[in-house]
């Protein structure tokens, strides 16, 4: 089995940097650079469970236009092989269909592929909403939280 390692920090940087030019042709609805940024057969998943190909995502972002700022925080970057997983945080604030604005928070999980010439691009992505906690911490959970207020 191939190793999974978190990317060394050479690594982390093309990621995070490929990561950074998608927010930003997402805010300037720039289908060009998202054209490049994703492989053929990409995958987006939606926070509402939408499925994507990249044909329909590029169309998605030239006729809404809905992104008008996209936070990310603290991000896991894990490297197999010329793959990489990236996992973290999102806060899109976005336009709504009534004219209004909305903001959806979530977690991602993103999957980038290096092709020959050593470009990543996206070849999976997918947003899980924030939701109602019903089963609460775990005791591992708890423990962390009160190792962090330390």
């Amino acid at each position: 089995m191939t190793e999974i390692t978190v990317a060394d920090d050479a690594t982390r940087a093309e990621v995070l940097a490929v990561e950074e030019r998608r927010r930003r042709a997402l805010l300037d609805a720039d289908t060009d650079a998202l054209d490049d940024l994703f492989v053929e057969s990409l995958v987006h998943i939606h926070a509402p469970g939408l499925v994507h190909t990249k044909t329909q995502l590029l169309e998605h972002v030239a006729t809404r236009q809905a992104y008008l700022d996209i936070r990310r925080g603290e991000l896991t970057v894990r490297v197999v092989g010329d793959v990489a997983v990236v996992t973290g945080r999102i806060v899109n604030r976005m336009r709504a269909p009534d004219g209004g604005e909305r903001v959806l928070a979530g977690v991602v999980t993103q999957v980038l592929v290096r092709d020959r010439d050593g470009t990543w691009r996206f070849m999976s992505f997918q947003m899980t909403p924030d939701g109602e906690q019903v089963w609460g911490a775990l005791p591992s959970e708890h423990a962390a939280t009160e190792g962090d207020a330390r």
